[in-house]
């Protein structure tokens, strides 16, 4: 007798928040591309020239609209972004296997690799890289990256294969663009499964944030 799989509320609310996140960057998309249209001024750039009066190359009351805007989103989302989080872990703890479930989803791509079914386990909890910096509505926001997290598993590398040269993530990441790569994080003792797509957003590069070689 197999029925509908009963709901769960927690993991229903986690699904709302996150189209709420999704919005959220939507509309500080379209106000950043408000900034870019005006001369690419961006957050901080100048509304004087150099002789102190408004500039006449850009739309001086629509600028200052737009990133009050996207202050105030931003604030927004990163309040937001600490809701989902929470769920995320409680989520985990109510599901109690779930996050045996991605890790074995895991173990499988390393099987397909060709690698022995008992050393993602092991190999995935040892850090290889540290993020420093995160841009506000960037992939790497998105995927739920924050400063300090750090990084056992980015992609098809791991501690077995990656030999302390940040450039072979970089040549993942361009490869990988517009597809998910599984991450493997640690983030104050908690290990969590997230999933990164690399592409082009408002800001430099495909991720939006900086990776860092450990300390060790």
């Amino acid at each position: 007798m197999g029925g509908v799989p009963k709901p769960n509320p927690t993991r229903e609310k986690l699904l709302q928040l996150i189209s709420n996140k999704d919005r959220l960057e939507s509309r500080i998309s379209e106000f950043g591309q408000i900034l870019t249209n005006n001369a690419d001024i961006g957050m901080h750039g100048p509304l004087v020239d150099v002789e102190g009066y408004p500039r006449n190359d850009i739309d001086v009351h629509q600028v200052r609209q737009a990133r009050q805007q996207i202050i105030c989103l931003q604030n927004d989302h990163k309040a937001l972004m600490t809701e989902i989080e929470k769920l995320m872990h409680q989520l985990h703890a109510e599901t109690g296997s779930g996050g045996q479930t991605e890790q074995d989803q895991q173990q499988n791509v390393d099987n397909e690799d060709g690698s022995q079914e008992d050393q993602p386990s092991e190999i995935d909890f040892r850090v290889i890289v540290r993020v420093n910096h995160v841009a506000p509505g960037s992939p790497a926001e998105k995927a739920g990256l924050r400063n300090d997290d750090e990084i056992a598993r980015f992609g098809t590398i791991t501690s077995s294969n990656f030999n302390g040269d940040l450039q072979s993530i970089g040549a993942l990441v361009k490869h990988m663009q517009n597809q998910k790569i599984p991450l493997r994080v640690l983030r104050n003792g908690i290990v969590l499964d997230m999933m990164l797509i690399p592409q082009s957003w408002s800001g430099r590069g495909l991720l939006g944030c900086n990776i860092i070689l450990t300390d060790d």
